[in-house]
Order: structure tokens, then sequence, then C-alpha cells
């Protein structure tokens, strides 16, 4: 079946063509490079997995609450347009905000993709062109996982929304090499991996939690990678220059703050935009949702050098100023222990099965 025909909306063109400018660089230095970069992109080799394997695709998913999503976490709970849902109903809002969400996780990936590969294009050293060709696969492998997750178990797949996209192209067609690392690394993929983390921690569903534990794993060295190229290079600028990039990252901010409202999962429901809109913004759970959305950007922000007083006045006017003490390495070291401990658990589990048929032979044999 074609993706088309699970769009819950007309996405528009097939291709979305984004006009890009910069110039690709190549290095003849083939000798040196940043010990910390290098040692990222050994991890990076290291870590490579394979979706089709490592993860339980059997695991059945209940298309009609594949997260195990409370009741009182969705827009519409306590409005009279909840009093009219029937269980089915509400089953089904479940489904389109699961869709909504991993679309535009899907989409946020397939985005990473091509910025990694603008990396590897764009950046003049060679220790982060090597590190950046393993975050393309990683990105790749991702995208593969939603968009299998998507059509697999979901059935339904939302577009791309207008300011995840408006981001994107942004980041896309600005012809300076830093900026898909700041596009990309720090704002998607640090919104991302915080998104991730809730569900993650929050779902009693195996298939999801995996899919995201295994993930962040990968994450994590993303954002840590630019992390160290960014802080690197931001020393090198003049005042004028950060405050450029501080300018990027606030509107970068506000338009992904934004973005996380949900409001085309209403709208399919007949509710207008402008009161879905409202009830997006009166919810309790939206409001502490997209608080912690920001508990890895600012202290990656913070950490890179990009710290001036309107953009910290940016982030006071969010909420958010004070996650810029997190402890980054701390949640990335977390993220890498939960993928590797759902491992454990799960070849565990499958080895007391295989046990358990030997000895299920053994006696019938017997």
């Amino acid at each position: 079946m074609s993706t088309h025909q699970l769009y819950t909306t007309d996405p528009g063109d097939s291709v979305w063509q984004v006009p890009a400018t910069g110039s690709a660089r190549f290095s003849w230095e083939y000798d040196e490079g940043r010990a910390r970069l290098l040692a990222l992109y050994q991890k990076g080799k290291d870590k490579q997995w394979d979706g089709a394997t490592r993860i339980a695709w059997d695991l059945e998913v209940e298309p009609y609450d594949p997260l195990g999503t409370p009741d009182d976490v969705l827009t519409l709970y306590g409005t009279r347009h909840w009093a009219k849902m029937s269980e089915r109903d509400k089953g089904d809002l479940r489904r389109h905000y699961t869709a909504w969400q991993f679309s535009q996780f899907l989409h946020g990936e397939q985005g990473a993709m091509v910025c990694a590969a603008r990396i590897v294009e764009a950046v003049p050293d060679l220790d982060a062109k090597f590190y950046s060709a393993t975050q393309t696969m990683d990105e790749a492998r991702h995208a593969e996982i939603y968009s299998r997750f998507l059509h697999e178990k979901i059935g339904m797949l939302y577009p791309v929304n207008d300011n995840l996209r408006g981001l994107l192209g942004d980041t896309l067609r600005d012809s300076r090499w830093d900026m898909p690392y700041l596009g990309m690394q720090v704002l998607i993929e640090g919104l991302a991996l915080a998104a991730f983390g809730m569900i993650r921690d929050t779902t009693d569903k195996p298939l999801p939690k995996q899919i995201l534990a295994y993930v962040m794993q990968d994450e994590a060295r993303h954002v840590a990678f630019g992390r160290m190229a960014l802080r690197d290079y931001y020393k090198q600028l003049t005042d004028a220059e950060l405050r450029e990039r501080e300018e990027f990252v606030i509107e970068g901010c506000y338009l992904m703050r934004d973005r996380l409202r949900g409001v085309e999962v209403l709208e399919n429901f007949g509710i207008p935009k402008a009161e879905a809109a409202e009830l997006s913004e009166q919810s309790e759970f939206l409001h502490l949702f997209r608080k912690l959305l920001f508990s890895r950007i600012v202290p990656c922000v913070k950490d890179i050098g990009l710290w001036g007083e309107r953009l910290q006045k940016a982030y006071l006017d969010m909420g958010v100023f004070d996650m810029g003490d997190s402890n980054l390495d701390l949640l990335m070291a977390q993220d890498e222990e939960i993928a590797e401990a759902l491992d454990r658990e799960r070849f565990a589990q499958e080895e007391r099965q295989r046990v358990a048929e030997v000895e299920a032979a053994i006696a019938d044999g017997a």
C-alpha cells in the first residue's frame, strides 16, 4: 500500500525540494584529528545495529491504545467533546495521537539524515566528516524503524508539521557549515530526545519502549557530537556572529514549542482549528510536556557558549531557564544504560524460553 493512502490528510507532493547553498569541503589532512571526536566515531562504528533483528517486531500492538495512554493526558479529557465520545472514539483518539507523534519522529529522522549528510559535505575537519557518516547511517535506520512501526502497527501517518518543516528548511538553506549542527544536533535532536524519553519512561507497551530506547542510545551520541564540534568552533566567533546563532536558536525554540500541540489531531475529529488550539493551550499536561521537552536543549545551548542576555530572556519567557544546569552527561549515560538493560532482559528471557522448550522436548521424548 502506498504511504500516501495512510496519511490522514494530503501531504502534497511526494518530494519536498529545499534549495541549498554552501560549499562542499575536502580535507587532505588524514593523519590528525581530535581524540574526542575520533573516539566518538569509533563508538559510532561499534554501536551499529540492525533494526530488523534487534527489535522484536512480532510483538503485538493494540492500534487503539498503542502506548497505554491514560485518559487524563488526552487534550479532550474533561471537555464537552469527551463526554460525547464512545469508547471506540477514545481509542481512535489515542491511535491518532500516536500516529501524529511518531509521524513527526519519522519526518524529523529523515531531516536528521539529510542534515548529517550535509555535515559530511560541508564541515572542514575530517574527524567530523567521519563521525557524521556514521550518524547518517543511524538516522536512516531510525527513519526505517519509525516508518515500519507506523505502517505495520498503527496503519496511519500524519504529514510533517508546518513548524518542523520550517525549522528543517531554515537549517538546510543556511550556507554556514555549522548551522546543520545547530539546527539538527542541538535543537531538533535535543527536543526529540526529550520527547522519546518521556514516552519511553511512561509507556507499558514493550515494542514502542524497545524502539525508543534503542533510538535514544544512538541519539545521545549525536548530541554529544554536536556539543564537541560547536563548543570548539564557537570559541572562535565574534560577539556579532554568536548573536546571529542565538537569534536562530531563539526562533527555532519558539517554533518547536509551538509545534507540540497536536492541533492537527483535533481537527481530524471535527474540532475547528481555533478551538483546537485553545483546548491544547489549556491542557496542563501539554504545559508540563513542553517544559520537559527543553530539558536537553537548554543545557546544550549553554554548554556550547550561546548564552547571551536575549537568549536567557527567551528561556525565562518559556519557563525553561532553570534547565540550563541539567547534567547532560548523566542523562546520556542513563540513555545508554536503559538500552543495554533492555537488551539484557530480553535476551535472558529468550534464553529461559529456549531452555524451557528443550526441557519440554526431553520430557515428551521420555
